[in-house]
């Protein structure tokens, strides 16, 4: 974990409250933290810092439940680099798809945030544009895999070509993409370890309707982001499940309730200042959809249309 990650750092476990980490280092190379302990000032919960990452949970001990485990398979870390990454890649079955949502990002914005970050993409794009880039999962097969990308530039990784047979691939950054102000850690969305308002540039992507509880991943979005002169890329394909969450805590997809109606409506009406859920208000800069891919073997995708929008502040 690289030390410029500090000053922000929070205890997850003691929200709303917020309380500072101290850090107790084993090893250190370059400011690159490799082991140690991040303790809280108040609980003293610890939080461990292995292998160069940080596992920032509000329980440091608990372990993927549920359909998170699928996430931590090999195969599946393969095909969500193909989906970041395709356009490195030379794939030709939809364009620069990746490129699309970085056309989005503030230029402007000092410190970027990218929640739910998969193998990193957008964090990659953030930290061409910000100072500092920092992106969480729950995955520690995404996360692992990001910050190698980091450190290395370049992996490789196969993907099934058909049946048993494979296709390699070798993913290597442009000499002109940052790697040294972007960091990734172990973090649960709906209870971030970072002090309010340290953000200006945030991103939300096909996550909402993965998690257990929309509307709290919202608040602590919100709570993260900068009062003003901040910017937030969002966007879901509003693929609502009680796999994911019970019915009642969607932000769409129902006929009933406060949030009935369409996901991409309630979504902007909250970021608009709806009941005074999430403030300061927000204002919707740019709205659309945006296709994008996973490919299970050569000759088979699975193309999902994300809906999304730009809000400033």
């Amino acid at each position: 974990m690289k030390r410029f990650l500090l000053p922000h750092l929070i205890c997850p476990a003691c929200l709303p409250k917020e309380y500072p980490l101290n850090l107790t280092t084993d090893r250190e190379a370059d400011n690159d933290i490799i082991t140690g302990t991040l303790a809280c000032t108040k609980c003293k919960r610890r939080f461990p810092i292995k292998e160069g990452i940080a596992h920032l949970l509000p329980d440091p001990d608990s372990s993927p439940a549920g359909a998170q485990w699928r996430y931590e398979e090999k195969g599946m870390t393969d095909r969500y680099l193909w989906s970041h990454y395709s356009d490195l890649l030379g794939d030709t079955v939809i364009d620069d798809s990746a490129i699309q949502w970085a056309n989005c990002l503030s230029r402007t914005a000092t410190a970027g945030f990218d929640a739910g970050c998969s193998v990193g993409r957008i964090t990659f794009e953030m930290a061409n544009r910000c100072d500092l880039a920092v992106g969480c999962d729950l995955s520690h097969g995404f996360i692992k895999t990001a910050r190698r990308l980091a450190q290395q530039r370049q992996l490789d990784f196969s993907l099934p070509l058909e049946g048993n047979l494979t296709e390699q691939f070798q993913l290597s950054l442009p000499a002109s993409w940052r790697t040294d102000n972007v960091e990734f850690v172990i973090a649960d969305v709906l209870r971030l370890p970072f002090s309010a308002n340290c953000f200006d540039q945030i991103a939300s992507l096909n996550l909402l309707d993965r998690v257990s509880y929309p509307l709290a991943h919202l608040f602590e979005m919100n709570r993260v982001a900068a009062p003003q002169n901040a910017s937030f890329l969002f966007a879901d394909p509003f693929s609502w499940s009680t796999t994911a969450a019970p019915e009642e805590h969607w932000l769409g997809g129902t006929t009933t309730g406060p949030y009935k109606g369409r996901g991409k409506d309630n979504v902007r009406a909250l970021l608009e200042g709806k009941e005074r859920i999430l403030v300061p208000a927000w204002t919707i800069a740019q709205t659309g959809t945006h296709a994008w891919k996973m490919r299970t073997h050569c000759n088979h995708y699975e193309v999902i249309t994300s809906e999304y929008l730009v809000a400033k502040r």
